[in-house]
């Protein structure tokens, strides 16, 4: 039995293959490395404050910003790969932020988060959907003018 003979598979999405190929589809459909850059940059950010005391620079009112801008660059990563229209939005939120962490976030978590957060966000803003070629015209002609 293979693949095409599941009832409701007939494109041979159940195979491997196909479900690797339905991933790599939409891996491709969004900035998704930019995004992964984001949400590592957000967990880095926002785990720290809560490490013991002995791995923390400072610890006091500077936890709460923390834990929100790595919330908030988490949110942005998934948002970039979750609805790809918004990654203009949410690259420069995400730089933006990682930016504010260097200050308010321990250094911007030890200068890892900052440094993924400007980087991914950077992808994120820089990502373009890939467009579909254009089909050769029928009678075989060049779109470009003749003189």
């Amino acid at each position: 039995m293979s693949a095409s003979d599941v009832p409701g598979r007939r494109d041979g999405t159940g195979s491997p293959e196909g479900m690797w190929a339905t991933w790599r589809r939409w891996r491709k459909g969004r900035p998704f490395w930019g995004g992964l850059a984001a949400v590592a940059a957000g967990a880095e950010i926002c785990v720290l404050p809560l490490a013991p005391l002995k791995i923390m620079l400072e610890q006091g009112i500077a936890g709460i910003p923390s834990v929100l801008m790595g919330i908030i660059m988490i949110v942005m990563g998934l948002t970039a790969w979750f609805a790809p229209q918004y990654r203009s939005l949410a690259g420069i939120l995400t730089v933006l932020i990682a930016t504010a962490a260097l200050v308010m976030s321990n250094l911007g978590g030890f200068l890892f988060g900052t440094l993924f957060g400007i980087v991914g966000g950077a992808m994120i803003f820089a990502w373009q959907p890939v467009t579909a070629e254009r089909p050769p015209a029928p009678d075989g002609s060049q779109d470009a003018p003749t003189a």
